[in-house]
């Protein structure tokens, strides 16, 4: 039989790291971090990163393992994840995979192809005709060869588009046929978890998280990437809190306004995960509420979880 992962995963500020340090501990588990934004180094207060003390408690993979300027994607985090998998299992310990990136978890559960290598001329002239027409006539040439990528492509990231377009181009068979016909075999059974709170409950933790992410230094952070040479050019940084605090550097926007897209731009992120862990009827839902104790939420995951025999969950003190 197969051995279990279990995967905690949520929107934005829902409570991840916080209950996943005691799951870890009572599951005698490592911690994949399954954050597409983490992996970066240097990009640690507008990442909500673990703080190195929480890291100290629980060993965590897939933070800091790349630089800002170095690319990496969904199907790496999938390949390597389930290398580390092999490892951790190995070592006797559980998998604890947490985050609220849904790509990269669908990339490492259920596997997909990530198609051919790029083809530098086609997406040359895909990029130049997103620049200047837009992202809607290339979901449009999309919808005519791969419907189905465009029902799960999120709009908002049109390089995705160009990607499902060039590897038709150069295969002639849409990514999404290639998705479900060339995954790779899964050596593990995921569990799910997600934390669930109420709307209003949610959008008040994101607004107190960007809050403090101001007041924990966000603009410095930013101004240390700069001097190390990084721009807001980098995929990396094309992301919510990063993207507004260079708007705001480069005298484009005010202090004030700069604070307000960066909550709202978070309620939206948040709002796109929901809507992509909706669709995985897998996770169970565990209620919270913001007076819940961390370790009484730690508790209910690990007593829902089911043990083929007595000795799969050592103990926490081991």
């Amino acid at each position: 039989m197969k051995p279990t992962v279990v995967v905690l995963a949520g929107p934005t500020a829902s409570g991840k790291t916080a209950v996943s340090l005691p799951l870890a501990q009572l599951l005698h588990a490592e911690i994949l971090s399954a954050d597409s934004r983490q992996i970066y180094r240097h990009l640690d207060i507008g990442t909500a990163k673990p703080t190195p003390s929480e890291r100290s408690r629980v060993p965590h993979h897939f933070i800091d393992i790349r630089n800002p300027d170095e690319e990496y994607n969904a199907g790496l985090y999938g390949e390597e994840g389930r290398e580390a998998i092999t490892r951790i299992l190995g070592r006797g310990r559980v998998p604890l995979v947490v985050g609220g990136s849904g790509l990269y978890i669908q990339s490492l559960v259920d596997g997909f192809f990530d198609g051919p290598p790029a083809d530098p001329d086609f997406r040359a002239q895909a990029m130049e005709r997103l620049r200047s027409e837009g992202v809607l006539p290339l979901l449009k040439d999309l919808e005519k060869v791969d419907p189905d990528s465009v029902a799960s492509i999120d709009p908002t990231k049109p390089r995705r588009v160009v990607r499902a377009l060039e590897v038709f181009h150069i295969t002639g068979i849409p990514l999404s046929v290639l998705h479900r016909e060339r995954k790779p075999e899964i050596p593990f059974v995921p569990l799910f978890f997600g934390l669930e709170l109420d709307r209003a409950g949610l959008y008040q933790r994101i607004n107190t998280r960007c809050e403090r992410m101001m007041e924990g230094g966000l603009l410095d952070e930013v101004e240390s990437l700069v001097a190390a040479g990084y721009t807001a050019s980098l995929n990396a940084l094309k992301t919510v809190g990063y993207a507004e605090a260079f708007a705001y550097r480069r005298g484009e926007i005010s202090y004030e306004d700069m604070v307000r897209l960066f909550k709202q731009n978070s309620r939206r992120y948040a709002k796109r995960q929901l809507t992509w862990f909706r669709r995985d009827a897998r996770i169970r839902w565990i209620p919270v509420a913001a007076s819940d104790d961390l370790v009484r939420i730690a508790e209910t995951i690990v007593g829902l979880i089911p043990l083929r025999d007595s000795s799969e969950i050592p103990p926490a003190n081991q």
